[in-house]
C-alpha cells in the first residue's frame, strides 16, 4: 500500500519557479511509473509528465516541454516537478500519481495511487 503527498505549490508570478515535491510512503517507489497532472477549474484532468524508473526516460506534454522537468529520488522515495518559465496558464491543482508497474503512462486511468493535489497559481 502506498500513500503520495504534494508539496511545493504556492502563489508565483509569471516567469517565475516552482519545485513540486510527492513524498512516497508504505512502500517503495523505485519499481512504480510515476506521473505528474494537473486539473484547472472547469477543465479536464490534464497529463504534464511521466518518468519510469530512471531518470532518463521521461515523457511530457507539449505545453510544458522545455519549462518543466520531472525527476526522481529512490534513496528518499520522492518524484520532483521542477517547474520553470511559469505561465498563468499553467495555474492548476497538480496532483501525483503511482503505477504498480514501471513504464511510462499519460493518460491517468492506468494509475493505482494518487496524491490530494498541490495548488499552484501563475500570476500575470
Amino acid at each position: 500500500q502506498v500513500q503520495l503527498v504534494e508539496s511545493g505549490g504556492g502563489l508565483v508570478q509569471a516567469g517565475g519557479s516552482l519545485r513540486l515535491s510527492c513524498a512516497g510512503s508504505g512502500r517503495p517507489l523505485s519499481s512504480y511509473g510515476m506521473g505528474w497532472f494537473r486539473q484547472a477549474p472547469g477543465k479536464e484532468r490534464e497529463f504534464v509528465a511521466a518518468i519510469t524508473w530512471s531518470n532518463i526516460i521521461t515523457t511530457y506534454a507539449d505545453s510544458v516541454k522545455g519549462r518543466f522537468t520531472i525527476s526522481r529520488d529512490n534513496a528518499k522515495n520522492t518524484v520532483y516537478l521542477l517547474m520553470d518559465n511559469l505561465k498563468p496558464e499553467d495555474t492548476a491543482v497538480y496532483y501525483c500519481a503511482g503505477r504498480r508497474l514501471p513504464g511510462i503512462y499519460i493518460y491517468g486511468y492506468e494509475y493505482d495511487y494518487w496524491g490530494q493535489g498541490t495548488q499552484v497559481t501563475v500570476s500575470s
